[in-house]
């Protein structure tokens, strides 16, 4: 009840681009041969690769593109922001920025074979070899109206890998835009949403489809190291998950409430750093021993980026994690890094996507009710700040504070909690002969007024339409016996036992005692260390 959007959606997506034609030595002989080379030398990749290079060149001269060279560690994410956010200003779709940057890539290279005795008759036979390079990579960062910002990362060397990644909270964004529903958005998600049941239905939508249908968008729009006699035979991408992340987003209506009861939950389960653990949120065995135990990282923690603590679930190379995002919503994630961790096959197919999605949403759910396993509901903690501090009704109306303490509130709060009102409520009269006894002789009829007319906007009473009196509503006897009872019971008689420690009165508490006077004591020396003391 105090969350006023809830939307689970598939988040962030990395595919892999990969060649079927170019996973073999045979495939990369029959590549060139078929490209018109006699003989499958290396120097048709090399061929290859300056014509897609000066394809390149003139697609960022003919649309005056900016061009920035990536230092090694620095975020790409931030570099491109601002062209991003600015195609995104003026609606415009395109490529706003191509970066390069060194990066390491297992690529074709060809040698001569020095063992074929036909080399050395004039006929050089050629092998082919995956081996490691470090080579340049160009990063076209797009703007599409469906997708909003999204970028593509090609390799110039054989077998041209390609890598792509978008954002499924950004696409049902430019959905909703293009339905003309208004929404508040949320980094990397939504805020509010005027339509929240028609954001959850298009987050449910999207499916492999669209993820495909935009993938052949752009890389017939982007340059490419294939002619169209290449696609003839069979020269063409296909598209492999590598990463897919699903999140449920919970926005509280009073952001302090949610995130002290994600801070609670957070310390009941620092301890949770058991491997057996892992296994029941992600729902997988875990063979420790045996001739096949299990590979990969498996752990709990909780970790404290700065104010941001979150707790994270590893299972192999997937991962879950619950945090409080942008100080507003509870998020809770799985991403899966490698579809094989769940027996799922890793092509982008409407299967497997459907797998992966159900599957982080069960995760998600796992997670969820693990965390909220004994945990009470979210603490109000702004209704000690509504009723102590100023505030405003939701008519606008003034409504004065309440301060804990103050002696003419704390008698006023005794005075509507006394059960003599319960049967014929509370009236002006009513209330002056209580509070003359608590607090004041003189207490007017003037003031009895100011006094009933704050306890209802605060919503601790309300008034019988057509009368002048009133009765107290189950929150105000709630808060009203809450106050006079701590201090009664619990501020009054401390303050007693703590005012002269040299002397407490009989039947105070031992721990009270000591630990003030251990408080002082230690409170003395840092001064006398300090040379403060006087």
């Amino acid at each position: 009840e105090r969350v006023t959007l809830r939307l689970t959606s598939v988040d962030r997506v990395f595919v892999a681009g990969y060649v079927p034609a170019l996973q073999t030595e045979g495939q990369v002989v029959r590549f060139l041969l078929n490209r018109g080379y006699r003989i499958p030398s290396p120097a048709g990749l090399g061929h290859n690769h300056d014509r897609l290079i000066g394809e390149i060149e003139r697609f960022i001269a003919q649309r005056d593109l900016p061009v920035v060279t990536f230092a090694r560690r620095e975020r790409k994410e931030d570099v491109a922001r601002p062209f991003l956010a600015g195609a995104e200003r003026e609606g415009r779709e395109g490529v706003v920025l191509v970066g390069k940057a060194q990066e390491r890539v297992m690529g074709w290279r060809g040698f001569k074979d020095r063992a074929d005795p036909r080399g050395q008759k004039g006929h050089p036979h050629f092998v082919y070899r995956r081996q490691a390079l470090f080579v340049n990579h160009f990063y076209f960062y797009v703007w599409d109206r469906d997708w909003g910002p999204a970028f593509f990362k090609l390799c110039p060397y054989a077998p041209y890998p390609m890598w792509v990644w978008c954002n499924g909270h950004e696409w049902a964004k430019r959905q909703l835009a293009h339905a003309g529903v208004s929404f508040e958005p949320l980094d990397n998600g939504f805020r509010s949403v005027e339509d929240a049941d028609l954001a959850q239905r298009l987050c449910a939508r999207l499916s492999a489809d669209h993820l495909r249908r935009f993938l052949a968008k752009w890389t017939r729009r982007l340059p490419g190291p294939f002619v169209d006699d290449d696609a003839e035979v069979g020269c063409r991408y296909d598209w492999s998950v590598r990463q897919l992340e699903v999140s449920d987003t919970a926005v509280f209506d009073r952001p302090r409430s949610g995130r002290a009861w994600f801070e609670a939950a957070i310390r009941d389960n620092l301890d949770l750093g058991r491997p057996e653990k892992v296994a029941v949120i992600f729902d997988r065995n875990i063979r420790r021993r045996g001739k096949h135990p299990t590979p990969g990282r498996f752990a709990t923690e909780v970790i404290t980026p700065g104010v941001d603590p979150h707790i994270q679930v590893r299972y192999r190379a997937s991962k879950a994690k619950a945090y409080f995002k942008d100080h507003r919503a509870l998020r809770v994630e799985t991403t899966i890094n490698d579809p094989y961790d769940f027996d799922i096959g890793r092509r982008l197919s409407p299967d497997n996507w459907r797998e992966l999605r159900d599957r982080g949403r069960a995760i998600n759910a796992r997670f969820l009710a693990a965390l909220g396993d004994d945990q009470p509901e979210p603490p109000d903690a702004t209704t000690l700040a509504e009723v102590v501090l100023p505030s405003h009704t939701v008519d606008g109306l003034r409504a004065p504070g309440m301060r804990f303490g103050d002696p003419r509130v704390m008698a006023l709060l005794a005075s509507i909690a006394a059960s003599a009102h319960a049967f014929d409520g509370i009236t002006n009269a009513a209330l002056r002969q209580r509070m003359t006894g608590l607090w004041k002789p003189d207490y007017s009829s003037a003031q009895a007024t100011y006094d009933l007319g704050r306890l209802c906007r605060n919503g601790l009473l309300s008034r019988d339409p057509g009368a002048h009196r009133y009765r107290l509503t189950s929150r105000g006897r709630r808060i009203a016996t809450l106050f006079t009872r701590v201090a009664a019971r619990v501020v009054v008689p401390a303050l007693t036992q703590l005012s002269d420690l040299t002397r407490p009165p009989r039947g105070s508490p031992a721990r009270l005692v000591a630990a003030s006077r251990a408080y002082d004591t230690e409170l003395d020396q840092l001064l006398k260390h300090e040379h403060a003391a006087d």
